[in-house]
């Protein structure tokens, strides 16, 4: 484990020295790294910890444990903020407008509490009259980009330590740590997976789940029924959605955090939203995650199908780049970057029109849209049949198809007469 110079310069200004460190404002899990962490700030700077535990809508988290496990490895103060309701108004609602799926492949959700996070610990320090924020991320991941940007971003005054990039430990060694202080932890040599989980979704990472060759045991499973284990008889069910966020799950209107727990379930059981992802993380490294992301997978499905029944053909060509656009931004933690509030000011407007219900069908790990409706429609089926009594006027089109191609039969014919030379 390293140990602090107190006269080395910090590798950006925002980081604490040794001696600047008084009292720390840690971001709490009770997981394996917060809990090491907790123990190992008060040694190495001699500082007091306030430990924050922010409820996301992490499912299977005991509340009143995890404030109990941070007294008793010596907290000053344990705090646990219930933030369901802004995370999931003012964070998962704009990726649903957005449609977001980082490189294509999972709906970023990590990325999304993170900036929440930062901003509450920011809020506490000052209430507290702490001088640091603490958080327990690695060097090689993204959230030390997210939090760390966003600390600086919203609060100059503060210092960060992220203990878990400067003591350079493995897993292994984090765990003969706590045992070797009396920590208790979860995580064990055999199984020793890095979970990070909300209302949106959950991620495991580490462990065998590095090796490529390898796919990804049973036990990493803890939230979606494995397909082939899935119910054998399809389920259909009805979402309905206004200014493009789901409002109501089979006819009952829900509030929006009782509705997403309550897709995620459904979803879960039919194996839908399990991704096993490669992607880019924002430090150059390419890795590998196992995501299972229920709610998300159904209800950004069906949101992206009925906004394109209500767009028009350029706009539904035009959003999607700004959605891939929206989830590297939100993935790279640049939530307070102008281009995102510019984008989002886009896919406020566009969501304006997305009003109606989607009728999906979850099968063993499938969620595909079976029906569709919407007073914004863009269709008209008098116009779409191919019955005779249309009234499109289909003696229109050769003369459109005439002027429509034109340029593309002059570029040809100019193209031939060149290469006859």
């Amino acid at each position: 484990m390293t140990t602090h110079d107190p006269a080395a310069a910090p590798a950006a200004a925002y980081l604490a020295r040794p001696h600047e460190v008084h009292r720390v404002v840690l971001l709490y899990s009770g997981g394996l790294d917060t809990s090491v962490m907790l123990k190992w700030v008060q040694d190495q700077y001699d500082a007091e910890v306030v430990a924050l535990c922010v409820n996301l809508g992490q499912p299977e988290d005991d509340f009143d444990a995890i404030r109990q496990k941070a007294l008793d490895l010596g907290a000053v103060a344990s705090l646990v903020v219930d933030a369901r309701e802004e995370f999931a108004h003012q964070y998962v609602a704009p990726a649903i407008r957005a449609n977001a799926r980082y490189q294509g492949g999972y709906p970023p959700f990590t990325a999304l509490g993170r900036p929440l996070l930062a901003k509450l610990a920011c809020q506490v320090a000052h209430e507290r009259e702490a001088d640091t924020v603490a958080h327990g991320c690695t060097g090689k991941g993204n959230d030390q980009v997210r939090i760390d940007a966003a600390v600086a971003t919203l609060a100059p005054d503060l210092r960060v330590i992220a203990p878990v990039r400067e003591w350079e430990m493995g897993r292994d060694e984090e765990i003969a740590y706590a045992r070797e202080h009396g920590i208790p932890v979860s995580s064990t040599v055999e199984r020793p997976y890095s979970i990070d989980d909300n209302l949106w979704g959950r991620s495991s990472e580490g462990g065998v789940i590095e090796d490529l060759d390898v796919a990804p045991p049973e036990d990493v499973f803890q939230l979606v029924t494995p397909p082939e284990r899935a119910p054998d008889r399809p389920e259909e069910i009805e979402l309905a959605f206004r200014d493009g966020l789901p409002v109501a799950l089979d006819g009952q209107e829900l509030p929006l955090v009782e509705l997403i727990g309550r897709v995620a379930e459904v979803g879960a059981r039919n194996g839908v939203g399990i991704v096993d992802h490669l992607e880019d993380r924002v430090v150059g490294l390419k890795v590998r995650d196992i995501y299972e992301v229920p709610a998300a997978e159904v209800i950004l499905t069906a949101h992206r199908e009925l906004e394109k029944l209500v767009c028009t053909g350029r706009e539904n060509a035009l959003k999607p780049q700004l959605d891939a656009l929206w989830a590297q931004l939100a993935y790279e933690g640049l939530w307070y970057e102008p281009l995102l509030s510019d984008l989002n000011a886009f896919m406020d407007r566009v969501n304006e029109r997305v009003e109606g219900e989607v009728v999906l069908r979850l099968y063993k790990g499938n969620a595909t849209v079976i029906r569709r409706r919407s007073p914004n429609a863009i269709y008209d089926r008098s116009m779409a049949t191919f019955d005779a009594d249309a009234s499109f006027s289909q003696s229109s089109s050769p003369g459109f198809i005439e002027l429509f191609s034109l340029q593309s039969r002059m570029a040809h014919r100019v193209a031939e007469s060149r290469s006859r030379g």
